[in-house]
């Protein structure tokens, strides 16, 4: 089983991965369960007849057992109940909302083509402001899942489907390893096919789980050299290298020569990483910003330079990678 790298604290703002770790701590639902409701769960409804709502492309997904919309009145039993025996994948979607309309019908054939392994649950933010609200759901579409009773953030705005996949076949090993195996027709785990793995990333992952660091990211390497295009092994890769540059690291040290040596740029650039693998992700970027600020010639570009490599690891739908830029641009001109 293959396990995704991970920086502590990135999950935070969005951009990340899906670790097979991803059940601890994550947010438990029981608040919103107890929420008294306008009134008892109703069945799912179907597509409106005039041909409105995310289903208009064609795909008739909604109302089967498989995809279904809910609703404030109905979230308890169709999504914190269900997700006690099958996951349910939650798409926060609105009329108005483009790239919703490119997202939706992905999700919705994925859920049909995985056979019941997973449910997708689709609620209008419009008409649900006050889930949305509980959610935090700041733009749209938005992603996430339900096992358990527990919250998984998966990932937010419209990516490729290749990516898509990649996002539920983790979500479907992290759902098996805390006991959701159910189906949404009842069928045993083992009688639907497993969803196939890229052999070059089934690699890199083998050699991440047997804590091979180098192994892995000379296979993630591998993966970009055939597919440069391939955003997860850039992501995983630009994770593994982060692994690499502070698994070494004497901890108090690097953060005494840091405090130290203000105009060394290795020493800035080393205590920056330690802080961005261990989660201190505001603190790395504002040590860098402030490095930037202050120096000049090579060594301002190579703070730089390591600057939106944190940011690219962050991903652009992280707010803290749009605060950072801004920081950056900010002492640069």
């Amino acid at each position: 089983m293959r396990q995704r790298p991970q920086i502590p604290g990135m999950a935070a703002g969005g951009g990340s991965g899906l670790p097979a770790s991803a059940l601890r701590g994550v947010v438990d639902l029981g608040a919103l369960a107890a929420k008294p409701q306008a009134a008892p769960a109703a069945p799912a409804q179907a597509a409106p007849a005039d041909g409105s709502g995310p289903a208009a492309d064609g795909t008739g997904a909604i109302g089967s057992p498989l995809v279904f919309d809910t609703s404030d009145a109905t979230f308890d039993a169709d999504v914190i109940e269900r997700s006690m025996t099958v996951p349910v994948v939650i798409d926060f979607w609105a009329e108005w909302c483009g790239p919703c309309k490119q997202l939706s019908p992905v999700l919705e054939r994925l859920a049909e083509e995985y056979a019941g392994r997973f449910v997708l649950a689709k609620l209008d933010v419009d008409a649900n402001p006050q889930l949305a609200q509980e959610f935090g759901i700041q733009s749209i579409p938005m992603v996430m899942a339900v096992v358990g009773g527990r919250l998984v953030p998966l990932f937010p705005g419209a990516v490729p489907e290749a990516q898509v996949r990649r996002y539920l076949d983790e979500l479907l090993r992290l759902a098996a390893e805390n006991g959701v195996t159910g189906t949404a027709d009842g069928q045993a785990p083992e009688e639907l096919p497993e969803p196939p793995m890229d052999p070059a990333l089934a690699a890199a992952y083998s050699a991440l789980e047997e804590n091979d660091l180098d192994g892995a990211a000379q296979a993630f390497r591998d993966v970009l050299n055939a597919n440069p295009g391939d955003t997860e092994a850039k992501l995983a890769l630009a994770q593994v290298e982060l692994m690499l540059n502070t698994r070494d690291l004497d901890v108090d040290q690097v953060r005494s020569d840091a405090a130290a040596k203000p105009d060394d740029v290795a020493a800035q650039i080393a205590a920056a990483e330690l802080d961005l693998s261990t989660g201190r992700v505001d603190e790395a970027i504002d040590r860098l910003v402030a490095f930037v600020a202050r120096s000049a010639g090579a060594d301002r570009d190579a703070a730089r330079v390591k600057l939106l490599d944190f940011f690219e690891l962050l991903g652009p739908e992280d707010p803290r990678t749009a605060t950072g830029r801004q920081k950056l641009t900010r002492v640069l001109f």
